[in-house]
């Protein structure tokens, strides 16, 4: 965004916008997040690894498609 400091922006966004400090998983969210409003009885489950040897293992919804309100899970697992 012209002319928007985009620090200020994030810090703006994190702080009050997005709610984060009331966040329910905030306290474990770096280890996992939980999304049970999106179970359905068709279900992935798929592994995703970063750099640094991070590796996520990520369940989802085949009823969204891919869309929004497709992640029912991610949970954060140490690469061996």
């Amino acid at each position: 965004m012209y002319g928007v400091d985009g620090r200020k922006f994030q810090r703006q966004y994190k702080n009050s916008i997005s709610n984060f400090k009331n966040w329910e998983q905030k306290s474990h969210a770096e280890e996992w997040m939980l999304y049970p409003q999106n179970l359905s009885e068709r279900l992935s489950l798929d592994e995703v690894a970063l750099s640094d040897g991070e590796l996520y293992t990520v369940l989802t919804s085949k009823n969204a498609k891919g869309k929004k309100g497709s992640i029912v899970a991610i949970i954060k697992r140490n690469k061996k």
